[in-house]
């Protein structure tokens, strides 16, 4: 609670002397664009500084891994909404190394769940005809492949537009380099 109090002190400060005016912007991103990144905290403010967005840019989904692992879950439902209703004309995901998803094992997530009071029977109800919470909570092998995987994702829902690049990269978040793993050109 303490941590929420200094924030609602600090957001009343922020409001009364007129803060948020050099972040106004509409909902349309300004460059047309849509990244799908990790939401690890070094790339809170490097990932834009590095890839010169700034606010209003463009639309910046933040998921574990940068993994969209769901067809029909929140953040592809998120990539379709941007494409459709925002304007959005290019996508680009952008995993990192040294994330916490490579080599996560669904193992030590039960562990990890169990020490914070979580039974293991309560976990086991989610279980369904080929999928184990156990896997679900598996992270990946690779940072490329991660990404690469929500790439595929993306382009091969039957619901998102063909003529939408989708592009794969990587960053590096001691320095900010970024890789390019694939480019899409436009198909029109």
């Amino acid at each position: 609670m303490e941590k929420l109090k200094q924030i609602l002190a600090f957001n009343e400060q922020f409001v009364e002397t007129k803060g948020y005016l050099p972040y106004m912007s509409d909902k349309f991103p300004n460059a047309r664009l849509l990244i799908v990144t990790c939401m690890d905290t070094r790339l809170t403010e490097l990932l834009p500084q590095a890839m010169n967005i700034k606010n209003g840019d463009a639309k910046i989904l933040r998921v574990a891994g940068a993994m969209i692992t769901e067809p029909y879950g929140s953040i592809m439902r998120s990539v379709l909404v941007a494409v459709t209703q925002l304007k959005v004309e290019e996508i680009m995901v952008v995993g990192h190394h040294d994330c916490g998803m490579v080599g996560l094992e669904g193992e030590q997530m039960i562990r990890s769940l169990q020490q914070k009071g979580i039974s293991l029977e309560k976990m086991k109800q989610f279980d369904k005809p080929g999928e184990t919470v156990e896997a679900w909570l598996t992270g990946v092998n690779s940072v490329e492949g991660a990404v690469l995987r929500s790439v595929q994702m993306i382009k091969e829902h039957p619901l998102f537009p063909h003529d939408i690049p989708v592009h794969a990269l990587t960053i590096t978040p001691d320095t900010g380099k970024l890789e390019v793993i694939h480019v899409e050109n436009s198909v029109s």
